[in-house]
């Protein structure tokens, strides 16, 4: 006889989420408007679309967020680097 095994799926935690709504705690900056979320009861990660909405994560959107957390971090990088010192007027 097999030994049945509790489903994966279920959890107090989601079901928590489902009644009481989820509690997102930022967990990346992709950019200084687009950031990502993770619910602190079911781990549930949501992103920041192109109007602001917060958005379930998706594969695509986690590359998405990747690359442009890359493009992001080499623009502040070359804005760091550029030189600022002045010379004083003779």
């Amino acid at each position: 006889m097999k030994k049945s095994t509790p489903n994966s799926s279920f959890s107090f935690s989601k079901i928590y989420c489902s009644l009481f709504g989820h509690n997102y705690l930022l967990s990346k900056n992709v950019t200084h408007h687009i950031k990502e979320y993770t619910c602190s009861h079911c781990a549930e990660q949501v992103t920041t679309n192109s109007r602001g909405r917060l958005e379930v994560m998706t594969p695509k959107l986690k590359e998405i967020n990747n690359a442009l957390a890359t493009v992001h971090a080499k623009k502040i990088a070359r804005n760091n680097k550029v030189d600022t010192t002045f010379q004083a007027a003779s």
